[in-house]
């Protein structure tokens, strides 16, 4: 991936060729870089210039040396929002119905730049996570087929060529995994909905592949309405269930301490609250 450095072999032409790597996604948060001896080939400098363009990065925070490890891509995937705005995003449910309506624009925007923009190799690596994906579907793998679906959206997003879209979206996907809104694994319980989700990753894409915007653009769409539909009603069906609870246990009957109980034990897995607070997956 590193080109020779044809002219003015300086640390500061290294510098520019990797943080170009890294702003456009080709070099990935906690990639190892080659070896020093290895790297200073590929770019064709000296090795004291490639260390002084290693300190240099490191200082910026774009990698990170780990002693008898070697060097890495740094963390650079962080969030648009202070901390203590996050912090009120996992006390307010609100928020989850926000993110959604934001994901649903965004990632339709994403999704016609894809259809338009796709090279031939977007369009070869995007197959392989797909695949990738209908096989975890195939063998139930939840876990394998959730970390899958992260890996098609965020490509979906580098297909754009947009490098302020693709990094938008990643902080997105950062916010959702870290617990900050919806647990997804709650989705997927929810009747039909692994079957309805893996349709809508195939429609958007055979949308891209067949570089068609105004079809990538509504499928993703509607994926994301489908996701926030989804979460509002197995949240208002934990508020109900929270709720005949209550009422059984204030009406005296012999059922009332049981049901209590029972309530209870649902508040952590099918409630409201505990949907703004389990992150899992985009």
């Amino acid at each position: 991936m590193f080109r020779k450095i044809e002219q003015n072999r300086t640390a500061d032409a290294v510098v520019r060729q990797i943080e170009e790597l890294v702003l456009s996604g080709v070099l990935r948060s906690g990639e190892r870089l080659p070896g020093e001896r290895e790297l200073a080939r590929e770019l064709d400098v000296s090795r004291p210039i490639l260390r002084d363009a290693l300190a240099a990065l490191e200082a910026a925070g774009l990698v990170v040396s780990r002693r008898g490890e070697g060097t890495f891509v740094a963390d650079v995937t962080g969030s648009v929002f202070s901390e203590a705005v996050v912090g009120l995003f996992h006390h307010h449910p609100k928020a989850t119905a926000d993110y959604l309506e934001f994901r649903r624009e965004i990632e339709s925007l994403a999704a016609g730049l894809a259809a338009l923009r796709a090279t031939e190799a977007d369009r070869v690596m995007l197959t392989l996570v797909f695949e990738r994906m209908l096989a975890a579907h195939e063998r139930d793998d939840f876990t394998e087929e959730a970390a899958v679906d992260v890996e098609f959206h965020d490509l979906v997003g580098e297909c754009t060529h947009n490098i302020v879209l693709m990094h938008t979206l990643r902080s997105c996907y950062r916010l959702l995994a870290e617990g900050v809104f919806y647990n997804r694994s709650r989705i997927w319980d929810h009747p039909g909905a692994r079957d309805r989700l893996i349709e809508q990753h195939r429609r958007l894409y055979e949308a891209i592949m067949a570089r068609d915007p105004a079809e990538a653009r509504i499928a993703a769409a509607e994926h994301i309405a489908y996701v926030a539909d989804t979460t509002r009603e197995i949240e208002q069906r934990g508020a109900w269930q929270e709720i005949s609870a209550l009422r059984l246990a204030r009406s005296g009957s012999p059922e009332a301490t049981p049901a209590r109980r029972g309530s209870g034990r649902r508040k952590g897995t099918d409630g409201r609250r505990s949907a703004g607070r389990q992150g899992d997956r985009a």
